[in-house]
């Protein structure tokens, strides 16, 4: 589970994203305390998650709102980030794996993933998690000098039933339920660090 202690770290791995891709659409790296405060305000309410090595954070992965209105609470977004000596992996997976097994216990539905195209690591990463195409925003974003188009993909991981209790706040669940799923994805990373 990601700490405030963290922001730094993470933020470290995410800055790269913001100032030489367009991987996020954020044009200004954040401070740390900035950081430090999204992540507290996020776990709250959605999983935020991270693998170290050697007590240094390689990537990390969590879910956000994906819109304010109250029709909208079943669902979110997921993104995921690796320092660029552990791209492609399979890290990412692994942790995405643990995300979504919590979201799902949580009660979301769906699962949302905005990315900007082209992106064909990201694209694979998603659909080897089971997410489907199902839209494309064209233009829908300018940064470093050009109109991006954002492809979305969406993963089902509860039924649609007719009376849905609103999701479980992530801040209010015993996390020592999670301890098997965490041990389950630190052997699986082990094997692929394995050189």
């Amino acid at each position: 589970m990601a700490t405030a202690l963290d922001a730094q770290q993470i933020l470290d791995i995410y800055s790269p994203f913001v100032k030489e891709s367009a991987c996020t659409f954020e044009t200004e790296v954040p401070s740390a305390s900035e950081f430090q405060a999204r992540i507290l305000k996020n776990l709250l309410v959605r999983p935020w998650l991270v693998c170290t090595l050697d007590d240094a954070i390689i990537c990390y992965v969590y879910a956000s709102g994906h819109r304010e209105r109250a029709a909208y609470q079943w669902c979110c977004e997921s993104s995921v980030y690796t320092k660029s000596d552990f791209q492609g992996m399979g890290i990412g997976r692994e942790l995405y794996k643990v995300l979504f097994q919590i979201l799902k216990k949580q009660g979301y539905r769906n699962i949302y993933a905005g990315i900007t195209l082209p992106n064909d690591a990201s694209i694979k990463l998603h659909e080897k998690c089971g997410f489907i195409h199902f839209a494309t925003y064209e233009n829908i974003g300018y940064k470093l000098g050009e109109w991006k188009n954002v492809g979305w993909w969406k993963l089902s991981v509860n039924h649609y039933d007719r009376k849905p209790s609103p999701p479980l706040a992530f801040g209010e669940m015993q996390h020592t339920q999670f301890e098997e799923l965490f041990k389950t994805a630190a052997a699986h990373i082990s094997k692929k660090l394995v050189y």
